[in-house]
């Protein structure tokens, strides 16, 4: 199966509107002046998808201090990204590309069309809606939060480490 071949820096990062709740959407163009964090996973539930999220939810106040909104996207219905997000005490918002299947995923490059689910995919946009940084990690791997809050150092204009520890690994 080929890779994805995700949106690179420099790109204009692909408006959205997905479901948070049955009867609630955000937008991407909603965070517009303030950088975001897209983290697209392939499922609730799986192992590393878990690990991953729950690290981000842990860290969530570095995020915020970087003024950056965390947004976790994946094809799961937003019934599963309700319990999910209970179940994991997450704290950000799970958007559901349900339907049309992955149509998000695939307008950022990350959709996994023969397993019918996105490829685990981090994108930080700037404040203007511009990809500023990308990265794609094998779907078995954490690839933790470090180069997320790098990206957001450098928006920044810092050159500081990041202040978390990525926690990778394949998993069965």
């Amino acid at each position: 199966m080929p890779t994805p071949s995700i949106l690179q820096p420099g790109a204009k990062a692909p408006d959205f509107a997905l479901k948070v709740t049955p009867d609630q959407k955000l937008a991407l163009a909603d965070f517009r002046g303030k950088p975001v964090v897209l983290a697209f996973y392939p499922a609730d539930w799986s192992p590393v998808c878990s690990d991953q999220m729950s690290v981000y939810s842990e860290i969530i106040d570095e995020f915020r201090d970087f003024g950056a909104q965390l947004l976790g996207v994946s094809c799961d219905g937003v019934w599963c990204h309700l319990a999910f997000a209970r179940e994991r005490k997450l704290s950000f918002p799970l958007l559901s590309d349900f339907e049309p299947k992955g149509e998000v995923a695939r307008s950022y490059g990350c959709y996994e069309a023969g397993e019918g689910l996105s490829g685990r995919a981090l994108f930080v946009v700037d404040a203007a809606g511009t990809i500023a940084w990308s990265y794609l990690a094998p779907i078995g791997v954490n690839p933790g939060a470090d180069g997320i809050l790098s990206a957001l150092a450098a928006l920044r204009g810092e050159s500081s480490a990041p202040r978390s520890q990525p926690q990778q690994g394949a998993r069965p």
